[in-house]
């Protein structure tokens, strides 16, 4: 949001008040006050008629600091609020006579007592700063108020995050509004808006609230990154890092980590589509027809007409298409399927639930204490008031009895479209519940999984997100086109999303609206094979691979075979996520902060700590990536490519870029059938391009998610000795453009000749 017109100029209507002085300083439980008049105090009558600001820092964990700033506190509370560790540290107060040191951990903020000003510092020097503007409460039009944060932008200094967003991968320039929308993948709107973002001078800026927050990033004030909301507070944290990766870290820290999704969940997901015509005969053919060309499928999902049409969310099958459901989805289990079926919280007036739900006070209600109808998606449809245990009880009720029946995992859909104009059973602000619904909404889901089918199995497939909304995976792209414009902004998108604190990210392989070119499905095929969570599903046509061409076929077979092969070292990843938040799909920023090639790359990303993966756009296969310095090696050739330069080459589509960083060992599978298995019985450690007397270590995990052993190795001259420990198991040890070696189980040092 906008306040001023141009450098000088405050816009019509606006007046802004920010601290001139520091007035007087108390320190209390750990926290410090300070008292700022928004004017200069040259005599004792101009303590009278106008605004204190009251400005409160705070240290939940080290190099983090929490700015609150009221104009106003005598409004009453409201909620909901983000669910944010909740613990003070006490933090380190310098006054001199001439300015105010808070120090947490490895970050100093200094705020000057004349003139006010702010700056943030950290080990290596000023990360940003704020004249007196940086802090300001605005009187605006129709009584309304705002609270405004300013922070300087440094030369070269990018932004990064904000949730899913398909604009440009660097927010700089961009004005963002955090308010939830269901727009598709091709506009500036957001199913998962997040309000926080990355610097790449090392820092992060988390503004606490789940209400509407309007982001100006360099698009006001050309060097001035901005953050305001309405009303008389405005709560936010300073994260230092100083790496990328540490600020995404604490971020999370703060938030919530991602949860461990089930191993299965990383194998190939396919879908009956949107609004394609399909029964059990259908279903039973695409399985039947996956297994008959040898792509193996780990879950079935069955989107919105399980259910019948006009009854949306009725939680119950339409006998007409799927007279069994019981013996059908025990069907598919036998032949080793999960599944999953699609969900909303809306509630069609046709669906015998809605009587119930409006009866028991279970749906939003209008101020007038109707229930909150309109028409657009489900007809009457009414909105589950989240707000209600007893609602929330009755909709894990509802789930639960699918659950009962074999059903594995809930397609999570909508959540965006939230009304303000509604009455909450909790009393909740609409204005917050806007963008929190989806938090609610997922989290009554997750538990229910949780409850019923132990932590280690909870997984949901969810399109809405808000802060925290990371502890719930997976979440996907939602509705994008099937061309390479779409296939390029849905990866914008999901770099943004887990620069944002979301360690996981899916898309709709192929494309959802419309049908793809084959081309495009065959190229989109690798990128989806290649992301955390791999899924095709489409609107009006069937994404099984054949439908396309029988090379689509080979093409899905060949990637999804990869994949599985690769579990050892994905679900490796995946286990540092549940306990860092470092995605295992990650910006090359996020992984190169200090390579400055790597600030504005988007059309290439990390697969874990050592796969670099470029996607290709182009009807002409060519890649075009960049490796970081360093001697990378191809994954699928072997070919050795060195690092520090732009590359482009042809590929055809059972390749693309796909390079194994430098200094890596690689533990790779020993099944291609599933993503299930003992990842140790039968691995083989590829080693790759070892630096002289460079001891690199990989921690191993089960299908479980338990760290059961480690593998190291030191290159010394010609010789590499490679030591592991915690199984005992048979392996192999392959370096790659030499001879494999097998070890016998319980055989832990072996060592290759170069």
């Amino acid at each position: 949001m906008k306040f001023t017109n141009g450098n000088w100029l405050v816009r019509e209507g606006y007046q802004i008040h920010f601290p001139r002085i520091v007035h007087e300083v108390e320190e209390r439980d750990g926290a410090v006050t300070l008292y700022a008049p928004c004017k200069y105090l040259n005599h004792r009558g101009d303590t009278l008629d106008g605004p204190l600001l009251t400005i409160k820092i705070s240290a939940p964990v080290d190099d983090v600091i929490r700015v609150q700033t009221w104009h106003f506190k005598g409004g009453k509370a409201r909620y909901p609020q983000f669910e944010v560790l909740d613990q003070t540290k006490e933090i380190e107060l310098e006054e001199k006579e001439d300015a105010v040191h808070f120090m947490s951990g490895g970050l100093q903020l200094s705020i000057t007592k004349k003139d006010f000003s702010l700056s943030f510092k950290n080990a290596a020097g000023n990360l940003t700063d704020a004249d007196g503007k940086g802090l300001a409460w605005i009187e605006g039009p129709e009584d309304k108020t705002y609270m405004r944060g300013q922070l300087r932008l440094g030369v070269g200094e990018h932004l990064y995050g904000l949730g899913e967003r398909f604009t440009p991968f660097v927010k700089n320039g961009q004005s963002v509004d955090i308010w939830n929308k269901d727009g598709g993948t091709s506009s500036e709107q957001s199913y998962k808006n997040i309000p926080f973002y990355l610097s790449s001078k090392g820092y992060g800026i988390f503004v606490n609230h789940p209400e509407e927050v309007n982001f100006e990033l360099g698009s006001e004030t050309v060097s001035r990154s901005q953050f305001s909301v309405e009303g008389e507070y405005l709560d936010y944290y300073f994260i230092n890092g100083p790496t990328p990766k540490e600020v995404v870290s604490r971020y999370t820290e703060l938030t919530g980590k991602p949860a461990l999704p089930p191993a299965w969940s990383f194998g190939l997901w396919l879908s009956t589509s949107f609004t394609t015509d399909y029964n059990e005969e259908t279903v039973n053919h695409f399985v039947d027809g996956m297994a008959e060309r040898g792509i193996p499928l780990s879950v079935f999902h069955f989107d919105c007409f399980w259910m019948k049409e006009f009854e949306w969310s009725n939680f119950i099958w339409d006998r007409r298409n799927f007279p069994d459901p019981e013996g059908m989805l025990k069907r598919l289990k036998d032949k080793g399927l999960k599944i999953c079926v699609w969900i909303n919280p809306y509630i069609a007036q046709k669906s015998p639930l809605f009587d119930e739900g409006a009866e028991k006070g279970y749906l939003l209600k209008k101020p007038n204490g109707d229930v909150w109808q309109w028409d657009l998606w489900q007809a009457g449809m009414g909105i589950v008031d989240f707000t209600n245990p007893d609602a929330c009880a009755w909709f894990q009720e509802k789930l639960k009895a699918l659950l009962d029946m074999g059903v594995d995992s809930f397609k999570t859909d909508f959540g965006e479209r939230i009304p303000t104009d509604v009455v909450y059973y909790d009393g909740s602000d609409p204005q917050k519940m806007h963008n929190y619904y989806a938090y609610q909404y997922n989290d009554v889901v997750f538990d229910l999984l949780k409850r019923e089918k132990g932590e280690e199995e909870a997984i949901v497939f969810a399109r809405s997100a808000t802060t925290g909304g990371q502890k719930f995976p997976v979440h996907w792209g939602g509705d994008c086109d099937s061309t390479y414009d779409a296939m390029a902004e849905s990866l914008r998108g999901g770099l943004s999303l887990t620069t944002s604190g979301f360690g996981y990210w899916s898309h709709d392989i192929g494309g959802f609206e419309n049908t793809a070119t084959p081309d495009v499905f065959k190229r989109w095929t690798a990128f989806g094979l290649l992301s955390s969570h791999s899924r095709f599903h489409g609107s009006s046509s069937y994404r099984v691979p054949w439908n396309f061409d029988e090379e689509a076929v080979d093409v899905a077979r060949h990637f999804t075979k990869l994949k599985n092969s690769l579990m050892p070292y994905l679900y490796e990843q995946a286990v540092q996520n549940s306990k860092t938040g470092i995605p295992v799909m990650r910006s090359m920023v996020l992984e190169f902060p200090d390579d400055p090639l790597c600030e504005t790359l988007d059309r290439q990303y990390m697969l874990g700590d050592s796969v670099l993966v470029a996607p290709i756009f182009n009807e002409e296969g060519i890649g075009s990536f960049y490796l970081p310095k360093g001697k990378w090696t191809h994954l699928l050739t072997g070919e050795v490519v060195e690092g520090g330069t732009w590359i482009k080459e042809k590929y055809d589509y059972f390749s693309l870029p796909l390079f194994v960083r430098p200094n890596t060992i690689l533990p790779v599978g020993n099944s291609e059938e599933k993503p299930v298995y003992d990842y140790i019985d039968g691995v083989t450690f590829k080693i790759y391009r070892l630096d002289n007397d460079k001891k690199v270590t990989q921690n191993l995990v089960n299908a479980q998610g338990e760290y059961i052993g480690t593998v190291s190795a030191i290159r010394q001259g010609q010789r590499i000795t490679v030591t592991t420990s915690g199984f005992n198991q048979s392996y192999h040890v392959e370096v790659p453009g030499y001879e494999k070696v097998s070890a016998n189980a319980g055989e832990e040092t072996i060592e290759i000749d170069l």
